[in-house]
Protein backbone atom coordinates (compact mmCIF):
# COMPACT_ATOMS: atom_id res chain seq x y z
CA UNK A 1 0.00 0.00 0.00
CA UNK A 2 1.43 3.52 -1.31
CA UNK A 3 1.91 5.72 1.64
CA UNK A 4 -0.38 9.17 1.13
CA UNK A 5 2.00 11.74 -0.20
CA UNK A 6 0.87 14.68 2.34
CA UNK A 7 1.37 11.88 5.02
CA UNK A 8 4.63 11.06 3.54
CA UNK A 9 6.13 14.98 3.31
CA UNK A 10 4.77 15.51 6.88
CA UNK A 11 7.02 12.39 7.91
CA UNK A 12 9.79 13.99 6.39
CA UNK A 13 9.46 17.25 7.55
CA UNK A 14 9.75 15.45 10.98
CA UNK A 15 12.69 13.59 9.88
CA UNK A 16 14.46 16.67 8.76
CA UNK A 17 13.86 19.04 11.95
CA UNK A 18 15.09 15.65 14.42
CA UNK A 19 18.04 15.64 11.90
CA UNK A 20 18.91 19.49 12.23
CA UNK A 21 18.36 19.15 15.70
CA UNK A 22 20.56 16.90 16.71
CA UNK A 23 23.35 18.45 17.10
CA UNK A 24 21.97 20.45 19.97
CA UNK A 25 20.03 17.25 21.10
CA UNK A 26 23.55 15.57 21.41
CA UNK A 27 25.10 18.04 23.23
CA UNK A 28 22.50 18.23 26.10
CA UNK A 29 22.71 14.59 26.86
CA UNK A 30 26.38 14.95 26.63
CA UNK A 31 25.77 17.45 29.69
CA UNK A 32 23.26 15.88 31.36
CA UNK A 33 25.33 12.58 31.46
CA UNK A 34 28.68 14.62 32.58
CA UNK A 35 26.58 16.20 35.30
CA UNK A 36 25.03 12.68 36.40
CA UNK A 37 28.78 11.36 36.49
CA UNK A 38 30.12 14.43 38.47
CA UNK A 39 27.53 15.10 40.91
CA UNK A 40 26.35 11.41 41.50
CA UNK A 41 22.85 12.49 42.81
CA UNK A 42 21.61 8.61 43.60
CA UNK A 43 23.28 7.34 46.76
CA UNK A 44 24.58 3.89 47.22
CA UNK A 45 21.66 1.19 48.18
CA UNK A 46 23.52 0.00 51.88
CA UNK A 47 25.88 2.07 54.57
CA UNK A 48 26.89 0.84 57.39
CA UNK A 49 26.03 2.46 60.91
CA UNK A 50 28.30 1.67 63.63
CA UNK A 51 26.28 1.38 66.56
CA UNK A 52 27.02 -0.55 70.20
CA UNK A 53 27.17 -3.03 72.27
CA UNK A 54 23.73 -5.62 72.23
CA UNK A 55 21.62 -4.14 74.36
CA UNK A 56 22.47 -0.90 74.56
CA UNK A 57 20.43 2.43 73.55
CA UNK A 58 22.76 2.88 70.64
CA UNK A 59 22.03 -0.79 69.46
CA UNK A 60 18.02 0.26 70.15
CA UNK A 61 18.53 3.35 68.08
CA UNK A 62 20.20 1.85 65.23
CA UNK A 63 17.43 -0.84 64.58
CA UNK A 64 14.96 2.51 63.95
CA UNK A 65 17.65 4.03 61.85
CA UNK A 66 17.24 0.49 60.00
CA UNK A 67 13.71 0.53 59.80
CA UNK A 68 13.45 3.84 58.81
CA UNK A 69 15.83 3.96 56.22
CA UNK A 70 14.28 0.73 54.51
CA UNK A 71 11.49 2.17 53.71
CA UNK A 72 13.63 4.74 52.12
CA UNK A 73 15.50 1.79 49.93
CA UNK A 74 18.36 2.03 51.75
CA UNK A 75 19.60 -1.02 53.40
CA UNK A 76 21.76 -0.60 56.90
CA UNK A 77 24.46 -2.48 58.25
CA UNK A 78 24.31 -2.43 61.94
CA UNK A 79 27.79 -2.91 62.99
CA UNK A 80 28.44 -3.90 66.58
CA UNK A 81 30.78 -2.26 68.51
CA UNK A 82 32.14 -2.19 72.15
CA UNK A 83 30.99 1.67 72.26
CA UNK A 84 31.61 5.48 71.16
CA UNK A 85 35.43 5.16 71.45
CA UNK A 86 35.45 1.86 68.77
CA UNK A 87 33.21 4.06 66.61
CA UNK A 88 35.27 6.86 66.26
CA UNK A 89 38.02 4.37 64.63
CA UNK A 90 35.83 2.63 62.61
CA UNK A 91 35.05 6.31 60.98
CA UNK A 92 38.34 7.29 61.02
CA UNK A 93 39.57 4.27 59.24
CA UNK A 94 36.41 4.19 56.32
CA UNK A 95 34.84 0.90 57.90
CA UNK A 96 32.18 2.85 58.98
CA UNK A 97 29.65 5.76 56.99
CA UNK A 98 27.89 6.91 59.82
CA UNK A 99 28.02 6.25 64.11
CA UNK A 100 26.97 7.03 67.44
CA UNK A 101 29.75 9.13 68.90
CA UNK A 102 29.41 10.60 72.50
CA UNK A 103 31.32 13.90 73.34
CA UNK A 104 34.47 13.65 74.71
CA UNK A 105 35.32 10.81 72.54
CA UNK A 106 37.25 12.84 69.41
CA UNK A 107 40.11 14.71 68.66
CA UNK A 108 38.45 17.43 67.45
CA UNK A 109 41.02 18.93 64.94
CA UNK A 110 42.57 15.69 63.80
CA UNK A 111 38.51 13.97 63.53
CA UNK A 112 38.09 17.43 61.53
CA UNK A 113 40.95 17.54 59.25
CA UNK A 114 39.97 13.75 58.98
CA UNK A 115 36.68 14.73 57.13
CA UNK A 116 34.22 13.56 60.22
CA UNK A 117 31.49 16.12 60.33
CA UNK A 118 28.64 16.57 62.71
CA UNK A 119 25.04 15.34 61.55
CA UNK A 120 23.39 16.89 64.70
CA UNK A 121 23.35 15.96 68.45
CA UNK A 122 21.11 13.60 69.45
CA UNK A 123 20.31 13.15 73.28
CA UNK A 124 21.95 13.12 76.51
CA UNK A 125 24.11 10.22 77.93
CA UNK A 126 24.42 10.28 81.39
CA UNK A 127 27.42 9.04 83.74
CA UNK A 128 25.28 6.02 85.65
CA UNK A 129 27.32 5.20 88.68
CA UNK A 130 25.56 2.67 90.27
CA UNK A 131 26.83 0.98 93.40
CA UNK A 132 25.75 -1.40 96.70
CA UNK A 133 23.37 -0.28 99.10
CA UNK A 134 25.58 -2.31 101.58
CA UNK A 135 28.87 -1.17 100.42
CA UNK A 136 27.96 3.04 100.86
CA UNK A 137 26.69 1.80 104.50
CA UNK A 138 30.44 0.43 105.42
CA UNK A 139 31.59 3.40 104.09
CA UNK A 140 29.04 6.27 105.34
CA UNK A 141 27.38 4.20 107.81
CA UNK A 142 25.65 7.72 108.84
CA UNK A 143 23.91 8.03 105.91
CA UNK A 144 24.64 5.03 103.38
CA UNK A 145 25.49 6.73 100.48
CA UNK A 146 27.65 8.09 98.13
CA UNK A 147 28.59 11.12 97.28
CA UNK A 148 32.04 11.78 95.71
CA UNK A 149 34.34 10.48 93.64
CA UNK A 150 36.54 10.09 96.75
CA UNK A 151 34.74 7.44 98.39
CA UNK A 152 35.41 5.16 95.48
CA UNK A 153 38.81 4.09 96.74
CA UNK A 154 39.42 0.75 97.20
CA UNK A 155 36.12 -0.62 95.76
CA UNK A 156 35.95 -2.74 92.76
CA UNK A 157 34.47 -0.78 89.93
CA UNK A 158 33.77 -1.74 86.60
CA UNK A 159 34.40 0.84 84.21
CA UNK A 160 33.31 -0.67 81.21
CA UNK A 161 35.06 -1.68 77.85
CA UNK A 162 37.83 0.40 76.54
CA UNK A 163 36.34 0.99 73.35
CA UNK A 164 33.19 2.57 75.03
CA UNK A 165 34.56 5.47 75.86
CA UNK A 166 33.69 5.62 79.58
CA UNK A 167 37.24 4.48 80.74
CA UNK A 168 38.66 7.58 79.04
CA UNK A 169 35.97 10.14 80.76
CA UNK A 170 36.45 8.10 83.97
CA UNK A 171 40.42 8.90 84.02
CA UNK A 172 39.51 12.21 83.45
CA UNK A 173 37.06 12.55 86.30
CA UNK A 174 39.49 10.63 88.85
CA UNK A 175 42.33 12.70 87.97
CA UNK A 176 40.42 16.27 88.27
CA UNK A 177 39.54 14.78 91.79
CA UNK A 178 43.38 13.92 92.66
CA UNK A 179 42.80 10.01 92.75
CA UNK A 180 45.00 7.37 91.39
CA UNK A 181 43.71 5.33 89.34
CA UNK A 182 45.65 2.76 91.26
CA UNK A 183 43.94 3.05 94.65
CA UNK A 184 40.50 1.23 92.78
CA UNK A 185 40.07 -2.09 91.60
CA UNK A 186 39.16 -1.26 87.97
CA UNK A 187 38.01 -3.60 85.38
CA UNK A 188 37.14 -3.61 82.13
CA UNK A 189 33.59 -5.92 81.64
CA UNK A 190 30.79 -5.27 78.97
CA UNK A 191 28.00 -3.36 80.51
CA UNK A 192 25.52 -6.46 80.68
CA UNK A 193 28.20 -9.20 82.53
CA UNK A 194 29.32 -6.58 84.70
CA UNK A 195 25.58 -5.46 85.93
CA UNK A 196 24.92 -8.88 86.90
CA UNK A 197 28.42 -9.27 88.77
CA UNK A 198 27.09 -6.13 90.54
CA UNK A 199 23.92 -7.77 91.43
CA UNK A 200 25.73 -11.06 92.86
CA UNK A 201 27.70 -8.57 94.93
CA UNK A 202 31.12 -9.30 92.91
CA UNK A 203 31.67 -5.67 92.06
CA UNK A 204 30.68 -2.89 94.37
CA UNK A 205 30.06 -0.25 91.72
CA UNK A 206 29.73 -0.05 88.18
CA UNK A 207 29.84 2.98 85.47
CA UNK A 208 28.06 2.82 82.87
CA UNK A 209 27.67 5.93 80.00
CA UNK A 210 24.04 5.27 77.99
CA UNK A 211 20.82 6.99 77.40
CA UNK A 212 18.33 6.04 80.00
CA UNK A 213 16.47 4.18 77.25
CA UNK A 214 19.26 1.49 77.83
CA UNK A 215 17.54 -1.61 79.43
CA UNK A 216 20.63 -2.15 82.07
CA UNK A 217 20.27 1.60 83.12
CA UNK A 218 16.47 1.14 83.80
CA UNK A 219 16.90 -2.83 85.10
CA UNK A 220 19.74 -0.84 87.73
CA UNK A 221 17.27 1.83 88.50
CA UNK A 222 14.87 -0.62 89.83
CA UNK A 223 16.95 -3.39 91.47
CA UNK A 224 17.06 -4.08 95.44
CA UNK A 225 19.96 -2.96 96.95
CA UNK A 226 21.24 -0.85 94.24
CA UNK A 227 21.96 3.02 94.73
CA UNK A 228 22.61 5.87 91.46
CA UNK A 229 25.34 8.42 92.76
CA UNK A 230 24.15 11.80 93.08
CA UNK A 231 26.78 13.94 91.52
CA UNK A 232 26.65 17.08 94.08
CA UNK A 233 29.43 18.90 91.91
CA UNK A 234 27.63 18.35 88.73
CA UNK A 235 27.83 22.04 87.46
CA UNK A 236 31.74 22.00 88.69
CA UNK A 237 32.17 19.27 86.27
CA UNK A 238 30.84 20.67 83.59
CA UNK A 239 32.32 23.82 83.47
CA UNK A 240 35.64 22.23 83.81
CA UNK A 241 34.72 19.98 80.67
CA UNK A 242 32.87 21.10 77.95
CA UNK A 243 31.77 18.70 76.67
CA UNK A 244 29.92 17.65 79.94
CA UNK A 245 26.53 19.19 81.04
CA UNK A 246 24.97 19.12 84.55
CA UNK A 247 21.85 17.20 84.21
CA UNK A 248 19.21 16.16 86.76
CA UNK A 249 16.92 13.12 86.89
CA UNK A 250 13.66 14.35 88.57
CA UNK A 251 11.71 12.16 91.28
CA UNK A 252 9.70 9.54 90.30
CA UNK A 253 10.39 9.81 86.49
CA UNK A 254 11.41 6.48 86.38
CA UNK A 255 8.22 5.04 88.46
CA UNK A 256 5.56 7.41 89.77
CA UNK A 257 3.95 5.18 91.65
CA UNK A 258 6.99 3.79 93.37
CA UNK A 259 8.67 6.91 93.70
CA UNK A 260 11.88 6.04 92.02
CA UNK A 261 13.98 7.88 92.53
CA UNK A 262 12.76 9.25 95.72
CA UNK A 263 14.41 12.54 95.03
CA UNK A 264 16.25 14.47 92.68
CA UNK A 265 19.12 12.96 91.56
CA UNK A 266 21.98 15.19 90.09
CA UNK A 267 24.09 13.79 87.25
CA UNK A 268 26.50 14.77 84.56
CA UNK A 269 25.60 13.99 81.01
CA UNK A 270 27.91 14.00 77.30
CA UNK A 271 26.36 14.81 74.58
CA UNK A 272 26.28 11.99 72.13
CA UNK A 273 26.08 12.94 68.70
CA UNK A 274 25.56 11.37 64.48
CA UNK A 275 28.72 11.51 63.18
CA UNK A 276 29.62 10.55 59.39
CA UNK A 277 32.31 10.72 56.87
CA UNK A 278 32.81 13.23 54.37
CA UNK A 279 33.20 10.45 51.81
CA UNK A 280 29.44 9.34 53.16
CA UNK A 281 26.94 10.56 50.08
CA UNK A 282 25.36 13.64 50.66
CA UNK A 283 21.44 12.31 50.26
CA UNK A 284 22.62 9.67 52.94
CA UNK A 285 23.79 12.59 55.50
CA UNK A 286 20.51 13.92 54.68
CA UNK A 287 18.53 10.65 55.36
CA UNK A 288 19.74 10.24 58.51
CA UNK A 289 19.31 13.95 59.42
CA UNK A 290 16.08 13.93 59.01
CA UNK A 291 15.84 10.32 60.54
CA UNK A 292 17.14 11.92 63.42
CA UNK A 293 14.52 14.42 63.92
CA UNK A 294 12.20 11.62 63.55
CA UNK A 295 14.07 9.30 66.24
CA UNK A 296 15.30 11.61 68.86
CA UNK A 297 12.23 14.55 69.15
CA UNK A 298 10.24 13.27 71.65
CA UNK A 299 10.53 14.59 75.17
CA UNK A 300 12.78 12.61 77.36
CA UNK A 301 14.02 12.36 81.21
CA UNK A 302 16.26 15.18 80.29
CA UNK A 303 14.90 17.31 77.92
CA UNK A 304 11.82 18.87 76.82
CA UNK A 305 10.17 18.05 73.16
CA UNK A 306 11.91 18.90 70.64
CA UNK A 307 15.45 20.31 72.06
CA UNK A 308 16.86 17.42 69.90
CA UNK A 309 18.27 17.43 67.31
CA UNK A 310 20.65 19.99 67.68
CA UNK A 311 23.55 21.77 66.35
CA UNK A 312 24.39 23.89 69.90
CA UNK A 313 26.71 21.01 71.08
CA UNK A 314 28.53 19.41 68.34
CA UNK A 315 32.34 19.36 69.25
CA UNK A 316 32.62 18.59 65.83
CA UNK A 317 31.64 20.68 62.65
CA UNK A 318 28.09 20.08 61.69
CA UNK A 319 27.63 19.00 57.74
CA UNK A 320 25.76 21.06 56.17
CA UNK A 321 23.21 18.49 55.80
CA UNK A 322 22.78 18.50 59.33
CA UNK A 323 22.22 22.02 59.32
CA UNK A 324 19.54 22.03 56.71
CA UNK A 325 17.46 19.16 58.07
CA UNK A 326 17.89 20.54 62.10
CA UNK A 327 17.62 24.09 61.86
CA UNK A 328 15.68 24.55 57.95
CA UNK A 329 12.94 22.96 56.37
CA UNK A 330 12.91 19.76 54.21
CA UNK A 331 13.17 20.14 51.03
CA UNK A 332 9.69 20.89 48.67
CA UNK A 333 10.01 18.12 46.57
CA UNK A 334 10.42 15.31 49.05
CA UNK A 335 6.84 16.34 49.79
CA UNK A 336 5.58 14.90 46.87
CA UNK A 337 7.82 12.30 45.62
CA UNK A 338 9.54 9.48 46.73
CA UNK A 339 12.99 9.58 48.42
CA UNK A 340 15.25 8.70 45.44
CA UNK A 341 13.12 11.08 42.47
CA UNK A 342 13.16 13.80 45.21
CA UNK A 343 17.04 13.04 45.88
CA UNK A 344 17.29 13.18 41.75
CA UNK A 345 16.24 16.55 41.07
CA UNK A 346 17.21 18.77 44.00
CA UNK A 347 20.72 17.18 43.04
CA UNK A 348 19.79 17.97 39.29
CA UNK A 349 17.92 21.30 39.36
CA UNK A 350 20.62 23.80 39.07
CA UNK A 351 22.03 21.36 36.32
CA UNK A 352 18.76 21.45 34.27
CA UNK A 353 18.46 25.05 34.72
CA UNK A 354 21.94 25.39 33.36
CA UNK A 355 20.73 23.26 30.33
CA UNK A 356 17.64 25.60 29.98
CA UNK A 357 19.77 28.54 29.75
CA UNK A 358 22.37 26.50 27.23
CA UNK A 359 19.32 25.38 25.19
CA UNK A 360 17.87 28.91 24.45
CA UNK A 361 20.77 30.29 22.47
CA UNK A 362 21.49 26.50 20.52
CA UNK A 363 17.76 26.42 19.78
CA UNK A 364 17.79 29.06 17.48
CA UNK A 365 20.34 27.01 15.21
CA UNK A 366 17.97 24.61 14.32
CA UNK A 367 15.78 26.81 12.37
CA UNK A 368 18.98 27.96 10.12
CA UNK A 369 20.43 24.19 10.36
CA UNK A 370 16.48 22.66 9.22
CA UNK A 371 16.24 25.54 6.40
CA UNK A 372 19.39 24.84 4.77
CA UNK A 373 18.91 21.02 4.75
CA UNK A 374 15.73 21.50 2.88
CA UNK A 375 16.91 24.24 0.35
CA UNK A 376 20.28 22.29 -0.12
CA UNK A 377 18.12 19.37 -1.79
CA UNK A 378 16.94 22.09 -4.29
CA UNK A 379 20.19 24.82 -5.11
CA UNK A 380 22.67 22.01 -5.33
CA UNK A 381 21.10 21.23 -8.66
CA UNK A 382 21.69 24.71 -9.83
CA UNK A 383 25.30 24.42 -10.48
CA UNK A 384 24.69 21.74 -13.30
CA UNK A 385 21.75 23.68 -14.80
CA UNK A 386 24.71 26.66 -14.37
CA UNK A 387 27.21 24.41 -16.34
CA UNK A 388 24.09 23.85 -18.70
CA UNK A 389 23.74 27.46 -19.37
CA UNK A 390 26.75 28.34 -19.88
CA UNK A 391 27.49 25.54 -22.71
CA UNK A 392 24.56 27.35 -24.39
CA UNK A 393 25.92 30.57 -24.08
CA UNK A 394 29.55 29.30 -25.32
CA UNK A 395 28.14 26.98 -27.88
CA UNK A 396 30.41 24.19 -26.75
CA UNK A 397 28.82 20.69 -26.73
CA UNK A 398 25.93 19.14 -28.94
CA UNK A 399 22.95 20.55 -28.64
CA UNK A 400 20.87 17.32 -28.56
CA UNK A 401 22.89 16.18 -25.62
CA UNK A 402 22.18 19.50 -23.66
CA UNK A 403 18.38 18.79 -24.34
CA UNK A 404 19.05 14.97 -23.06
CA UNK A 405 20.86 17.15 -19.55
CA UNK A 406 17.99 19.00 -19.28
CA UNK A 407 15.36 16.35 -19.64
CA UNK A 408 17.81 14.51 -17.27
CA UNK A 409 17.66 17.04 -15.19
CA UNK A 410 13.53 18.35 -15.22
CA UNK A 411 13.42 14.33 -14.19
CA UNK A 412 15.27 15.30 -10.98
CA UNK A 413 13.72 17.69 -9.75
CA UNK A 414 10.25 16.29 -10.26
CA UNK A 415 11.49 13.23 -7.50
CA UNK A 416 12.49 15.96 -5.08
CA UNK A 417 10.30 16.55 -2.11
CA UNK A 418 9.96 19.25 0.01
CA UNK A 419 7.74 20.97 2.71
CA UNK A 420 4.44 22.71 1.29
CA UNK A 421 6.51 25.97 2.76
CA UNK A 422 9.48 25.64 0.33
CA UNK A 423 7.73 24.09 -2.48
CA UNK A 424 8.43 28.03 -4.04
CA UNK A 425 12.03 26.99 -4.00
CA UNK A 426 11.52 23.51 -6.06
CA UNK A 427 9.13 25.50 -8.82
CA UNK A 428 11.92 27.89 -9.06
CA UNK A 429 14.25 25.78 -10.42
CA UNK A 430 11.67 24.17 -12.56
CA UNK A 431 11.08 27.38 -14.02
CA UNK A 432 14.77 28.29 -14.50
CA UNK A 433 15.42 24.91 -16.55
CA UNK A 434 12.16 25.54 -18.38
CA UNK A 435 13.83 28.91 -19.55
CA UNK A 436 17.57 27.53 -20.35
CA UNK A 437 15.91 24.88 -22.50
CA UNK A 438 13.96 27.99 -24.30
CA UNK A 439 16.79 29.61 -24.69
CA UNK A 440 18.58 26.85 -25.95
CA UNK A 441 15.58 25.98 -28.70
CA UNK A 442 15.40 29.80 -29.73
CA UNK A 443 19.56 30.67 -29.87
CA UNK A 444 20.76 27.05 -31.31
CA UNK A 445 18.19 26.19 -34.24
CA UNK A 446 18.44 22.47 -34.57
CA UNK A 447 20.97 21.55 -37.43
CA UNK A 448 19.47 21.46 -41.59
CA UNK A 449 19.69 17.48 -42.50
CA UNK A 450 22.26 16.96 -44.67
CA UNK A 451 21.52 17.29 -48.86
CA UNK A 452 21.43 14.00 -50.50
CA UNK A 453 22.81 13.44 -54.28
CA UNK A 454 19.64 12.79 -55.98
CA UNK A 455 17.95 16.24 -54.43
CA UNK A 456 21.49 17.88 -55.37
CA UNK A 457 21.41 16.84 -59.48
CA UNK A 458 19.25 18.54 -61.79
Amino acid sequence: MQMPKTLKLILLSIRDLIVSAGPVVFIVIGALIAAYWYLDPQPPQKVTLATGPAGSAYAGFGERYARALRANGIEVELKATAGSSDNLQLLRSGEADVGFVRGGSADTLADEEAGLTSLGSLFYEPLWLFYRTDVAQKIDRKTGVLSSMAQLKGLRVNVDKAGSGVPDIMEKLLKANHIDASTLQLSNLEPAPATEALEAGMLDAVVLASAPQSPLVQRLLRAPGIQLMDFGQSDAYARRFPFLQAVTLPRGVVDLAADVPPHDVSLVAATTSLISRDQTHPALRQLFAQTAQTVHSDAGWFNRARDFPNTKTSELPVSPEGDRAINGTPPFWQRYLPFWASNLVERMWLVLGGLIVLMLPLSKIVPPLYQFRVRSRVFRWYARLRDIEAKVDTRKGDRDALLDELDELDRVTHRITVPLSYTDELYALRNNIYAVRKRLLGTWPKAAPPVSSATASP
